[in-house]
């Protein structure tokens, strides 16, 4: 009996005895690191389109004032930035530019929280009483056709220059853009869920603490970025309407000495603390909803 001599194993690939390269897996941390690194690119790539857009503009914006247009009347980013250097360096013509800041945020902030309070508190209430919405529809919906920001007049005449009549304008202004999102997010809660927990016992109060105020959590919150956008127009309109001092009253004046570049300084200073004043407000709701799972359009925010 011969013995045979094993056959070699053939060689991977097929003809050609070529090796047969398998694909790698990517694991798990693979994968996490190359979509943080796409997301780190997509938000390299939006703030340099950014700032490319802001670089375009204010040069355009300085040549057409240069060469085409007369700059006494449209004025420059140079001369806006010259104004702010010396606002922020030696002062306005009526004290330091940190007391004007300080008087206009004083006012709306005061402003917003009364209206912010008031309009979440008569919000739910009606939310939750259809009896009593129905009673006063029609006043509610007579106030907010009102031209509120003319009541800044009659305000100045009422309570005088100072502080009442800035913050009178600010909270007629808050209060509706809170008390329809507080209105419609107390109606909006499941019932279902009140169902439940009256029949596990619970009380009015504690279905208003555990079950109404959670669910329209979300839509008071998501109020206040405008709202407070709003409370700055009422504080500076009330200003600009007759006050002894803020940013209002700093523009006004700039206005009545055809110094545009201090209007338009004025307006780029009240920008700068609305965009601090979202920032707030947009940490204080992220951390007040922890607890909800974020939408795509807010994972598509947050990402940028």
């Amino acid at each position: 009996m011969s013995l045979e001599t094993p056959a070699a194993p053939a060689a991977p690939g097929g003809a050609g005895g070529q090796e047969k390269i398998l694909p790698v897996l990517e694991t798990e941390q693979d994968i996490l690191a190359r979509a943080k690194q796409a997301t780190a690119r997509r938000k390299r790539n939006i703030w340099l389109l950014r700032l490319a857009i802001v670089v375009v503009w204010l040069g355009s914006w300085e040549l057409t004032a240069t060469y085409w247009i007369d700059p006494f009347f449209y004025s420059k980013p140079s001369k806006i930035w010259e104004r702010l250097v010396e606002w922020f360096s030696t002062g306005t013509d009526f004290g330091s530019i940190w007391y004007q800041i300080l008087v206009t945020v004083e006012e709306a902030a005061i402003g917003f929280v009364i209206g912010a309070i008031a309009g979440v508190v008569l919000g739910v209430i009606l939310g939750r009483s259809a009896y009593l919405a129905q009673v006063l529809a029609p006043f509610i919906k007579a106030a907010n056709a009102l031209p509120r920001i003319v009541l800044a007049a009659l305000f100045v005449i009422w309570f005088g220059l100072g502080l009442s009549s800035k913050v009178a304008t600010v909270v007629v202004l808050v209060f509706f853009a809170v008390f329809f999102n507080a209105f419609t997010g107390a109606r909006e809660v499941d019932r279902n869920l009140i169902d439940n927990a009256r029949i596990l016992g619970a009380t009015r109060g504690q279905v208003l603490k555990s079950i109404v105020l959670p669910s329209a959590t979300s839509w008071i919150l998501s109020s206040l970025h405008v709202a407070f956008g709003f409370a700055l127009i009422g504080a500076v309109v009330g200003e600009y309407t007759g006050a002894k001092a803020g940013m209002g009253f700093l523009i006004a004046n700039a206005q009545g000495t055809f110094d545009t570049a201090g209007v338009y300084a004025g307006m780029l200073i009240i920008t700068v603390v609305a965009l601090l004043a979202e920032w707030g407000i947009s940490t204080l709701e992220g951390r007040l909803l922890r607890w909800r799972p974020p939408s795509a359009s807010e994972a598509a925010i947050k990402a940028v």
